[in-house]
């Protein structure tokens, strides 16, 4: 050994190892994610998702005001609406429900960012991202849909939007509609690498977006490609994304490494529900302990490069980097 060269000098006290981390986090960098559904003084916690709700638009000013009282200033919205149709109508309807929570936070937390999910799959009768055809969805008839929900959501007071669709040219078209109605500036944050993942099982009962029949291998991404994630994340970014997402994170941080080091955005993961769900069943087992757990987890998918982490954690996140645990 080297006398020399002694890596635990700098580890030797709390101040010295603060000094020297790498990674440093902020509440600023986190996202909420909140499900909206039609009615009224609904909060109801959603079974698969321990501790986090459903919320009538009269309540989400609730989970709003929790979320700014840990510094967290981002929230992601979906909507479950009462009425599905072939074409998911109500996604980009003027009262729709995505539309109605925006305006009801809007009043009373303006400072708040408000990034609205883009898609169908809660809409939608059958439960896939995008009008059918013969031969599965549609990719360029659902395009025109996509702009009009994001223009939607837009003119209903959004800060930014988020299509998770993975139809090819929905960047290009939700741009396009966005700047010919004057909302040049809203950015739009793509869910630029999103993978057909079994770790969206407890999303899917939160937000009621089951597919009826098949799957969504044919426009998500295939686990196994990872020069292809690269691919997508450069043609969004050409179209006209501001951020690139990708989702899910923990199973992907080899992806998110590469999709920073070869762009030049700013970079969200995704820490999706399956990831949330299995650390809080094995915390209820007493297996693991769940706040060192969601701590390292998190600290993972920035060391891994990503800028922006959405996660159900977020608030719990928040106070951990107050305390000094991960910032």
């Amino acid at each position: 050994m080297n006398d020399n060269v002694r890596p635990r000098r700098l580890r030797s006290s709390e101040v010295l190892r603060d000094m020297v981390r790498e990674v440093r986090l902020s509440p600023k960098s986190l996202i909420y994610p909140l499900f909206l559904k039609e009615g009224t003084n609904i909060k109801s916690e959603i079974s698969s998702l321990p501790n986090n709700f459903h919320y009538s638009p009269d309540r989400i000013g609730e989970a709003v005001e929790e979320a700014l009282k840990n510094d967290v200033r981002s929230v992601l919205l979906f909507g479950i609406p009462e009425h599905k149709d072939e074409v998911g109508s109500q996604a980009y309807a003027e009262e729709g429900i995505v539309q109605q929570g925006i305006r009801k936070i809007k009043e009373q937390y303006p400072e708040v960012q408000i990034i609205t999910d883009v898609c169908m799959c809660e809409y939608t009768s059958h439960g896939h991202c995008g009008i059918l055809n013969n031969c599965g969805v549609d990719n360029d008839t659902t395009l025109d849909y996509l702009a009009r929900i994001a223009l939607s959501h837009v003119e209903a007071g959004a800060d930014m939007v988020a299509p998770s669709d993975m139809m090819d040219g929905r960047i290009d078209a939700i741009r396009k509609l966005l700047d010919k109605n004057g909302h040049i500036s809203t950015p739009i944050m793509s869910y630029a690498v999103k993978y057909a993942s079994s770790f969206y099982g407890p999303f899917r009962e939160a937000a009621g977006s089951a597919p009826s029949f098949g799957n969504r291998k044919a426009y998500q991404m295939d686990y196994h490609n990872k020069r292809e994630a690269l691919k997508e994340a450069l043609i969004d970014a050409q179209e006209g994304a501001d951020i690139l997402m990708v989702k899910p994170a923990l199973s992907y941080l080899d992806v998110i490494k590469e999709v920073k080091e070869n762009t030049n955005l700013p970079l969200a993961a995704y820490s999706v529900s399956g990831e949330y769900a299995m650390i809080k069943a094995a915390a209820a087992q007493g297996l693991i302990d769940e706040y060192g757990v969601m701590c390292e987890s998190a600290v993972s998918i920035f060391r891994a490069g990503a800028d922006i982490l959405i996660s159900y954690y977020a608030k719990e996140l928040a106070q951990a980097i107050k305390k000094g645990d991960i910032g």
